[in-house]
């Protein structure tokens, strides 16, 4: 009697080192390879993720008729899609979510299931549980973290047969929705492609990754979101021979932590880890926060940021860090009202990262970050964007500017302002708040929920 398998794709739409793609192959005779399009899910994000997930799907497709496969492409709700497919099989095998919502999905899946389950954590480079302090508990300090990180040993994978075959699914299979190709190649090839160019430069990680006018970063981070390559081929291919490689690397420590984070506090999305942050008082401005969104605050390097993820679904990660960090601690609004908006327009937005990066950045999280850290987004552009490049892509209307004024246009001699053709208040926004009173009246308001004088 043949042995049929059913692999479901999420985010891990690839087969290298996929343990539940392997462990299937290496278990059946027959492998159905399926992908169940949720039309509630693909409204509700934003389209530079929604046109990205479908071009990585329609790359997936491509890889598998490549070996002779067909990829089974379905629509509907996957609580009652998946149970059907999985009717006549003897297993169903894929990679665990982190996320409360994949979390539930995957429980109401199980439920509905007359097969048995593989479940393997082929999103993440160490599985939870396995990062431990010596008393067994998950460390709320990242260093710590990614000291026992470094030194536990990889998960043994499958390694699959390639030699499958790849048999369709029963249901109706759909055509995938029209969607705009993204601006860098898709799917597997294009994660290799992306890697290829990044060991180039990833020497120099810890030298540029902060400056956003400079291919400094992997631009991976898409890559991993989807799951078109693994975090743990990353791990292998780059390394930690240099100062570099390590760095980089360290980067897929954070986003293990974040996970493993999620898992243990599942209420971290819309709460404060460290629940006395909960009470503090919240300033509700929606004319700030739509200028903020807008990237019309009158601060350069924020709104720059803000145009630069509402025009690519993608931000640079020390302009996140400015631009959220503006939101919180010099407009006072609130963490969640950024994480959602970052949740819905990033093109790499993972639940545990966003919301771990936006309580890092609120300092209601773990690890040491105080809550009196409030970046001055004037001395982080002039730092990190000396020349104003990166500004002058993306607030053109600045462009003109000299360097020394154009990361404080409002500081600029009116005869600068008139020859660059800028009119503060009119072609370019005021600032919406003064960045020195912002910050004391943050740090009143925080400690005042801390109990603090």
């Amino acid at each position: 009697m043949t042995s049929r398998g059913v692999v479901w794709f999420r985010n891990d739409l690839r087969l290298e080192e996929n343990p539940a793609w392997a462990s299937a192959t290496e278990n059946h005779d027959e492998v159905v390879a399926l992908v169940v399009l949720d039309p509630a899910l693909l409204k509700s994000v934003g389209s530079f993720r929604r046109n990205l997930y479908l071009a990585n799907v329609e790359a997936l497709a491509h890889d598998l008729s490549e070996i002779g496969g067909r990829l089974s492409i379905l629509e509907g709700d996957p609580r009652t899609v998946v149970p059907a497919v999985c009717a006549d099989a003897g297993a169903l095998h894929l990679n665990r979510a982190t996320s409360g919502f994949g979390r539930s999905r995957d429980n109401a899946v199980a439920r509905g299931l007359t097969c048995e389950i593989s479940s393997w954590w082929g999103t993440l480079v160490a599985e939870p549980g396995t990062v431990l302090t010596g008393k067994g508990t998950l460390s709320r300090v990242f260093t710590p973290f990614s000291k026992r990180w470094f030194a536990t040993p990889l998960p043994v994978h499958p390694r699959g047969d390639t030699n499958v075959s790849v048999v369709p699914a029963a249901g109706r299979h759909v055509d995938l929705p029209s969607f705009e190709s993204p601006t860098s190649p898709a799917g597997n090839a294009g994660a290799h492609a992306a890697l290829r160019d990044w060991l180039d430069n990833v020497d120099d990680y810890g030298d540029t990754r902060d400056l956003p006018a400079v291919a400094g970063t992997s631009m991976l981070s898409g890559h991993l979101r989807f799951g078109t390559i693994s975090p743990r081929t990353l791990f292998d291919t780059v390394g930690t021979s240099t100062p570099g490689r390590e760095g980089f690397v360290r980067q897929l420590a954070w986003r293990d932590w974040y996970a493993h984070l999620l898992l243990e506090n599942p209420t971290m999305i819309n709460a404060a880890i460290r629940p006395e942050y909960d009470t503090i008082q919240w300033r509700t401005d929606d004319a700030e926060l739509e200028a903020w969104k807008a990237g019309r605050t009158g601060y350069p390097i924020v709104d720059a940021g803000m145009r630069q993820l509402a025009a690519t679904g993608w931000m640079h990660n020390r302009v996140r860090m400015i631009a959220g960090s503006f939101l919180v601690k010099d407009l006072l609004i609130d963490w969640r009202e950024g994480e959602r908006w970052f949740r819905h327009l990033l093109i790499d937005a993972e639940p545990s990262q966003n919301a771990g990066n936006w309580q890092w950045v609120a300092g209601t999280g773990t690890d040491a970050s105080p809550y009196f850290r409030i970046f001055n987004p004037f001395t982080q552009s002039r730092k990190f964007d000396s020349a104003g490049e990166y500004i002058r892509e993306w607030v053109p209307e600045l462009a003109e500017l000299p360097s020394k004024h154009i990361h404080a246009p409002w500081e600029a001699p009116p005869l600068d302002l008139a020859t660059a053709g800028v009119i503060l208040g009119d072609t370019y926004p005021a600032p919406i708040v003064d960045h020195a009173v912002a910050r004391d009246r943050t740090l009143a308001a925080y400690k005042q929920a801390l109990g603090k004088r």
